[in-house]
């Protein structure tokens, strides 16, 4: 049998600690767990967590991968708010106002509640303190199904259904009040969004007479279309910023397809979302995603977590 040395090139280094980061077929012996150990590849991929105690469907979203939050959706209507720590929902406090297809952004302590749809379609926008919700100044065009991105002292609306139609109407939040800015340069419905006030992302939606992938940026002033995204779709989940961004579920039909953004182009990913859906809330990075509730076309709780694909330090054994 070859030996290493004379298939690498090299001996195998003997170590203490494992290296800070291994290239892909490294190879080395830690002294310290006595194991053998090498730089691998992990593949992005979905992974199942525990579901959430009501399931809903378009309903809004908050947060990170260990510390999220989701607030309204249906059926029935509902302001029932939960807060999620990297294994399970815990449920707090309600919104004062009962809605769906609203949006959201923020974090679990500092999250953001706006539009959404109750009898009619509202502008009513709240704050979450960690424990409660209050309510704040409307947004000055009351919409439903629109995307969110920002924080709660500098949030972001962009797009949605308002009367008489389909929008691309954009307002920013101070923490207090809504202004109205630049609108999109496709207005649309039920779209997703990431990033910032001053650097947001904008993408996918219904804008007549159809289902669109269009992506936009947005500056902190004006949009400006980018490339669009390979799968077609509206009612999305998305989380992440402007030059990383992740994209998933969403319809039609129902699917579980992912996508990840870089600042100009959506590249398909290898991992979708075990529960396939449409109209879910997303939260965290792209790197470190959460995709929760939706309708399959079933409201569900079913909550899951993306990782990115990553170099990983694997024990090689016998087998």
């Amino acid at each position: 049998m070859a030996e290493y040395i004379n298939i690498r090139g090299q001996s195998i280094e003997v170590v203490a600690s494992d290296p800070a980061n291994p290239t892909i077929g490294q190879i080395w012996y830690n002294s310290t767990s006595n194991t053998l150990k090498g730089g691998g590849f992990q593949a992005a991929a979905w992974a199942t967590s525990n579901p959430m105690n009501t399931a809903r469907s378009i309903l809004g979203g908050a947060g990170i991968q260990t510390a999220a939050l989701a607030f309204g959706g249906q059926p029935p209507t509902t302001g029932a708010t939960e807060e999620y720590d990297g294994n399970s929902w815990a449920n707090s406090n309600s919104l004062n106002t009962a809605r769906f297809s609203l949006a959201g952004t923020g974090t679990q302590t500092a999250g953001l509640a706006f539009g959404g749809y109750t009898t009619t379609r509202v502008g009513s926008t709240e704050e979450y303190d960690g424990n409660s919700w209050a309510a704040s100044n409307s947004m000055n065009t009351a919409r439903s199904s629109p995307a969110g991105a920002g924080t709660q002292t500098a949030g972001l609306v962009f797009g949605g259904t308002a009367i008489p139609g389909i929008v691309g109407a954009t307002e920013e939040y101070d923490g207090n009040s809504w202004a109205a800015s630049n609108s999109m340069n496709t207005a649309r419905s039920a779209l997703a969004g990431c990033g910032t006030q001053t650097a947001g992302l904008a993408f996918g939606g219904t804008a007549p007479p159809g289902i669109v992938g269009a992506t936009e940026e947005y500056d902190g002033n004006s949009w400006t279309s980018s490339n669009s995204m390979n799968t077609i779709r509206e009612d999305s989940g998305g989380a992440g910023t402007q030059t990383a961004a992740l994209a998933f579920g969403g319809t039609p039909p129902i699917t579980g397809a992912t996508e990840e953004y870089d600042g100009t182009s959506w590249a398909t990913s290898p991992g979708s979302l075990n529960t396939a859906r449409n109209v879910l809330a997303g939260a965290g990075t792209q790197t470190a995603g959460l995709a929760f509730g939706g309708g399959t076309p079933t409201p569900t709780g079913a909550t899951e977590e993306y990782n990115a694909a990553a170099p990983v330090i694997q024990t090689i054994t016998a087998s």
